[in-house]
């Protein structure tokens, strides 16, 4: 019988399947029409060309002695590090001019079909082009109300949700959780049996609401921020 690769039990320092993250990565560009990624021995490499985030390199199995290398290496503003351990492992490694991300979770869930009834007084629309299916639900009068996005990369099984938002005088109604099923369908429909995101702290909670399971922690580095505008 197939082994899923998202049955194994993970801790915030266990080894994460590489192929997730290989798939979270595939997954992302698309969403966030980054660079296609090249792979090193250490990791992922793609241009995301945005001026906060100008490149991100993903670290599958980061240690200190990487870490160490590639922050002392990387010198660029706008370089990003994304590493699969908590940031009080990672402080003491990181050279100076590096600070960090909002923390963040790498999280996965089975897919298969579930109810996503769309709640009175609310309106729910879907459309996908090259790889990437959207969801929006706005209000009756049209005001945006909630989104998301999943990408489904060709031939693979894992799908990407990502984007995920609530208007903040629209929550605690449901419509998180009508966007993460609609999504979660979609990709179902398009092949994936399987699929994985990045969450924040308060996007957690929802995720694990909905049988999401946390992975690893996922925190994110940041060449002198400082000098970066925000966007």
């Amino acid at each position: 019988m197939d082994t899923n690769p998202l049955d194994a039990e993970q801790t915030d320092t266990a080894r994460v399947d590489p192929e997730l993250v290989r798939a979270w990565v595939e997954g992302w560009v698309i969403s966030r029409l980054a660079s296609p990624p090249v792979e090193a021995d250490w990791g992922f490499t793609f241009d995301v060309g945005m001026p906060r985030q100008v490149t991100r390199h993903v670290l599958p199995e980061a240690d200190e002695a990487l870490v160490r290398k590639l922050t002392e290496t990387f010198t660029a503003p706008g370089t990003w590090l994304k590493v699969l351990l908590p940031r009080e492992t990672v402080r003491p490694w990181m050279a100076p001019g590096w600070g960090f991300d909002d923390p963040g979770f790498l999280m996965s869930a089975a897919l298969e079909p579930v109810s996503a009834p769309v709640p009175d007084g609310y309106r729910l629309r879907t459309w996908t082009r090259g790889g990437l299916t959207r969801a929006l639900v706005v209000t009756a009068d049209g005001t945006f109300a909630a989104r998301g996005q999943v990408a489904v990369p060709q031939g693979a099984h894992i799908a990407v949700v990502d984007q995920i938002e609530t208007a903040v005088n629209q929550r605690r109604k449901g419509l998180g959780s009508l966007i993460m099923r609609t999504l979660a369908n979609e990709a179902a429909g398009a092949g994936a049996r399987a699929a994985v995101l990045g969450a924040t702290p308060d996007g957690r909670a929802l995720y694990e609401s909905l049988g999401w399971r946390t992975e690893s922690p996922l925190t994110g580095l940041i060449r002198n921020p400082s000098a970066v505008p925000a966007v």
